[in-house]
């Protein structure tokens, strides 16, 4: 039997070891958290405020904003506790809890992605169905099963990690907790949950990006049987931002994950887990509110004196 001495906490190596960039990035972050905490509020409170935004897309819209919150919040934070020379150690349990939120939030904000674009499939390509095809029930019962599906699969990669030893050394190389950094710190066989790993990449990056990419191509070639310049800018209008959105995410978390675990595509993978946990939720409001009349209007109604 093997005797182990399990560590109980862990170092986050942090974004740069170079103190001019940390006090560069500490301002950075401080205003992308507050402006991503901020803007994805605004636009949630405006959407729940406003009875001619209950609509399905709006509803997919307000819990997009709420995954972005609990994104950026679940890494932002610790971060930016570091920055500010206050440590980058972070408890076992403390580790085990930012995965377990971060993979939920993630899994489900794919998801969820794929459940918008099939929301616009139908709007655009079967209109004359859309009431019944995303009924209240219906959309209750997707959102549902978003948040549900995700918390299954990051409770099963949470349950996995659990089981593991660590026993040193304790350095993870990022910024935050993730599952692919802790696996290459664990003194116990991760083959099961390097196997689980790959499952879900392939059912919540691979099959969702198919499923969207199919539903576009749907769309598309509908857009471009409308015979009039107008209703093809106002079809493609109902679709550009989350278009622009699935673009941004997509691009990010493959980039993030296609880069092998040394040297310099570590902080490749460092920069592009940036894009997705803080630049990503900042954004998105921002592409939903300019592309959006319907929401600016809202926005001007439920908060005057910001809009």
């Amino acid at each position: 039997m093997n005797n182990y001495t399990d560590v109980a906490e862990f170092v986050l190596q942090g974004v740069s070891g170079n103190p001019w960039f940390q006090a560069s990035f500490l301002v950075f972050f401080s205003i992308f958290y507050t402006m991503a905490v901020t803007g994805n509020t605004l636009i949630f409170m405006a959407i729940s405020l406003n009875p001619s935004l209950h609509t399905p897309m709006y509803f997919f819209l307000a819990n997009l904003a709420l995954m972005d919150i609990a994104c950026t919040s679940t890494v932002l934070p610790k971060m930016l506790e570091g920055l500010v020379g206050k440590g980058s150690h972070i408890s076992y349990k403390g580790c085990l809890t930012q995965i377990f939120f971060l993979s939920w939030v993630l899994g489900a904000e794919l998801l969820l992605l794929t459940a918008m674009a099939y929301d616009r499939y139908v709007a655009i390509c079967r209109p004359l169905h859309y009431s019944m095809l995303m009924s209240t029930p219906v959309c209750v019962l997707l959102a549902g099963s978003v948040w549900a599906v995700s918390a299954i699969n990051s409770s099963v990669h949470t349950g996995l990690l659990v089981r593991l030893h660590f026993c040193g050394p304790n350095q993870i190389r990022h910024f935050f907790c993730e599952i692919p950094a802790l696996l290459l710190l664990s003194c116990s066989p991760t083959t099961l949950n390097n196997i689980m790993a790959v499952i879900a990449d392939v059912y919540f990056g691979v099959i969702n990006f198919l499923f969207t990419m199919v539903s576009y191509s749907f769309i598309i070639a509908s857009i471009l049987r409308i015979r009039s310049a107008e209703g093809k800018r106002r079809a493609f209008s109902t679709c550009s931002a989350h278009l622009v959105v699935v673009t941004l995410y997509y691009s990010t978390i493959i980039y993030a994950y296609v880069q092998p675990g040394s040297g310099s595509s570590m902080e490749n993978s460092k920069v592009a887990a940036l894009l997705y946990t803080a630049v990503s939720p900042t954004l998105n409001p921002l592409i939903y509110s300019l592309r959006n009349k319907d929401v600016k209007v809202a926005l001007r109604k439920v908060f005057p004196c910001v809009c």
